[in-house]
């Protein structure tokens, strides 16, 4: 498998037992993280509900850390599932941008 985020070396920024989370290599803003879960699956909804909870659980995290450290004045939390949607890398993962005013 030759997958960018099961190989992937990027630091991690926070993690817990079902995620982790690093910085994206092509951000849209400052700050841009990934929450990536430790499972490979192309979907997020094909996840068990434990590990699911658990990137939503490092989602809320990855936000108190972006606030303490640029003050965004707001977030956009997404996830691109399949080709239609956006999704270029299928290994599950949510989009934790901060956006600044102006």
């Amino acid at each position: 498998m030759n997958c960018p985020f099961c190989s992937s070396d990027r630091p991690v920024e926070a993690q817990n037992a079902h995620a982790i989370a690093v910085r994206d290599t092509y951000p849209v803003s400052t700050g841009h993280t990934l929450v990536i879960p430790r499972q490979h699956v192309a979907d997020i909804t094909e996840l068990p509900s434990e590990a699911y909870d658990a990137c939503f659980q490092l989602v809320r995290q990855t936000i108190e850390t972006l606030k303490a450290e640029g003050a965004p004045d707001g977030f956009n939390v997404g996830v691109n599932i399949g080709a239609a949607a956006g999704q270029t890398v299928f290994h599950a993962h949510i989009h934790v941008i901060p956006r600044y005013s102006g």
